[in-house]
């Protein structure tokens, strides 16, 4: 009979797993980012979310599936709700896509991490959770890293800025959705729901604009929405395999850490996001960060690690599954 470390809750761990399934999942969704960025000045964004749609589904199919328990693990009681987390999912997507056409990548991540004092927000109104004091000031960290990157008052104030920060809004919905059926749906449900909708959503928005009518405009994110569709380069095709995959395996996974987590605890650790996409803008893109930004990825990193740190700190010396920081 095994039994837990003493010292040591059933949250607890849940949190710390929770956090390891939120970075993973953070570095896979920053390879879509790098992707769509890559992609963004040859390609229509409905084009190119409906072939990683295709790869994801059949990554979905073939790997996540059988090792989820096959069909079964698709039947769901909420097909109401994961409708909805589908629709938000989607849009913000969408938004932040569009942003990333516009925007230097780092910009566009920096706008968008908004998001996790969002859902800490939400999950107060809407789902009930405590935020103690101490969790609130790491994530308010977090936030000046990011304003300390993105300066207000500069060009990442354009009006492309607020599809981001719309992108954030609409996530933040998603992972209270998430928390409202965690009890009765698995990861890999909501995983193929999320799928399902943006190869259906794809598909209608490509039969709709797909033929290029109405593209033409002088603005970069107008251009990747109404593009046409153009055949696929072959070196573009690895690009798009990397999109599904990474993007199948982060939707697995972030879905885990907000099942697993309490949404204010696995958020922060979101601003991983930050320092990567700073890389990829400088290693792709030669966008270099000035002093700020540095300054700014310490701050966002030092948050979510503090995040941890917090939560393994007061699970040793206080053993209470009720217990809020």
């Amino acid at each position: 009979m095994t039994t837990a470390p003493i010292g040591r809750t059933k949250e607890q761990g849940n949190n710390t797993m929770g956090a390891a399934c939120a970075l993973t999942a953070i570095l896979c969704f920053s390879f879509v980012d790098l992707g769509i960025k890559l992609l963004s000045e040859g390609y229509a964004l409905h084009q190119v979310v409906f072939l990683r749609s295709l790869v994801s589904m059949t990554v979905f199919l073939f790997v996540i599936m059988p090792l989820s328990g096959g069909w079964s693990a698709l039947r769901t009681r909420r097909p109401g709700a994961h409708l909805l987390r589908g629709a938000f999912i989607v849009c913000a997507n969408v938004c932040l896509f569009l942003g990333l056409a516009a925007l230097p990548i780092a910009d566009a991540v920096a706008i968008f991490f908004i998001s996790p004092l969002a859902i800490a927000v939400m999950s107060v109104i809407f789902l009930g959770e405590t935020v103690g004091p101490r969790r609130w000031a790491a994530i308010i960290l977090g936030l000046i890293g990011v304003l300390l990157i993105v300066q207000p008052g500069t060009d990442a104030f354009q009006a492309a800025s607020l599809l981001p920060a719309i992108s954030a809004l609409l996530y933040g919905a998603m992972h209270m959705v998430t928390r409202k059926v965690r009890s009765t749906e698995s990861a890999t449900t909501m995983t193929f729901y999320v799928i399902l909708t943006f190869l259906i959503s794809s598909a209608i928005i490509g039969a709709l604009i797909g033929d290029g009518r109405y593209a033409g405009g002088p603005h970069p994110a107008l251009e990747f929405l109404l593009r046409t569709w153009a055949p696929v380069a072959r070196a573009d095709m690895w690009v798009i395999l990397m999109l599904g995959v990474a993007g199948v395996m982060g939707s697995w996974l972030i879905s885990q850490a907000y099942r697993l987590s309490e949404a204010a605890f696995a958020a922060p650790f979101e601003y991983v996001a930050m320092p990567i996409s700073i890389f990829w803008g400088v290693a792709f893109f030669d966008t270099w960060p000035q002093l700020n930004a540095w300054a700014g990825i310490v701050l966002i990193v030092g948050s979510g690690l503090y995040m941890l740190w917090r939560e393994n700190a007061s699970g040793a010396a206080k053993p209470n599954p009720r217990y809020r920081r």
